[in-house]
């Protein structure tokens, strides 16, 4: 398994499956405004990023994933979260049905909702538009969304899950393994590994993940940088 093409996620995203949502040049790509605050370069050893500066606007947050290439002037690093990334190396056993707990599959109608709950508990990194980057599933109860999971980058042989979430008052339900399951099911069927990054710190959600059969294959920071 090539899975090198994971320590710069975002480019292998950009310059394959994702590649009608990239602007930029050659070397140095971004995701379409609106769509995920991401950019990346094929070496992070280079200064290509510079290429990238005509694509950004001046005050705009985004994110740069793995390496940390030279940054152009007035580019200023805000936060770094150190995350584990994780990788499903065999294959999920299917859950049962459980009519309990109906899941639907997400789309535009459901674009607000899921930008709302999304942002009420990981602000910063999902858009309206992200969604359109790949399948999201969801759950309801009493006809709001309580939640979520969905696909992000999408490489060759690789699909990040991600917008995992549950609201607070739901938690403790296995809504979320429920969702992660029926995206990793299709993943399998298509041949497609499952990825996923996740916080350092936040150590429930890594054990959990461990506990679906989920492995830690390096650590990686995600960068919030300001032009």
């Amino acid at each position: 398994m090539k899975e090198t093409v994971l320590d710069n996620p975002a480019w292998g995203a950009l310059t394959s499956v994702h590649a009608d949502f990239a602007q930029g040049t050659d070397h140095a790509k971004r995701y379409k405004p609106g769509i995920v605050p991401f950019v990346a370069v094929d070496d992070a050893q280079s200064d290509r990023l510079k290429e990238l500066d005509p694509w950004m606007n001046a005050g705009e947050t985004f994110f740069i994933i793995g390496d940390l290439p030279a940054l152009p002037a007035g580019w200023v690093v805000e936060h770094e979260l150190p995350c584990a990334q994780m990788v499903l190396e065999s294959s999920m056993p299917p859950m049962m049905d459980d009519e309990g707990i109906p899941v639907s599959l997400l789309g535009e109608a459901d674009a607000t909702d899921m930008y709302n709950l999304i942002n009420s508990l990981q602000p910063g990194y999902y858009n309206k538009d992200t969604r359109l980057l790949g399948t999201y599933y969801g759950i309801r109860q009493g006809g709001e969304l309580v939640a979520m999971a969905g696909e992000r980058m999408r490489l060759n042989g690789f699909t990040e899950l991600s917008a995992i979430c549950t609201h607070k008052d739901y938690s403790g339900r296995g809504y979320a393994q429920r969702l992660i399951n029926r995206l990793c099911q299709q993943h399998a069927a298509a041949g497609v590994v499952s990825y996923l990054h996740v916080s350092l710190a936040n150590e429930r959600a890594i054990r959990i993940y461990e506990h679906m059969g989920f492995e830690t294959r390096r650590e990686i920071v995600f960068r919030r940088v300001r032009k």
